[in-house]
């Protein structure tokens, strides 16, 4: 069992900049992939950003290009997400995604992809 524990969300005013943590209880020596999904009230959960180890594949939805970066260290087991620019329509609970091997593309972005999810953070923007 892999427990993620996330950190960082809040409220901000439509412009402003977050940065949510998420830390991993383990790490698959095997590769994985880790990253967020984010779930708006009355709207299914969609793809944010993730990380697929090991070497430089991270992968965004087109709605946080330019604006959101994920990284992350190895070290801790941990991805971190900077949201800047935010926006009203990002307004959503955010959730940390892992899995323990190297998705294949074409499942990057479904959410039935994962098999550990963190207990949320919530992120609000006003405008």
């Amino acid at each position: 069992q892999v427990e993620l524990v996330e950190s960082g969300g809040g409220s901000v005013q439509a412009g402003g900049s977050l940065k949510l943590s998420c830390t991993a209880s383990e790490r698959s020596n095997n590769g994985y992939t880790m990253g967020w999904f984010r779930q708006a009230p009355g709207k299914v959960r969609e793809f944010v950003a993730v990380f697929r180890c090991c070497g430089s594949s991270t992968h965004y939805a087109d709605s946080v290009k330019g604006r959101f970066t994920l990284s992350r260290d190895n070290a801790k087991n941990a991805v971190y997400l900077q949201m800047n620019n935010l926006k009203p329509e990002d307004t959503a609970v955010y959730y940390c995604a892992f899995d323990r091997s190297r998705v294949i593309l074409s499942a990057l972005r479904l959410e039935r992809t994962y098999d550990y999810w963190g207990q949320g953070t919530q992120v609000t923007v006003s405008s």
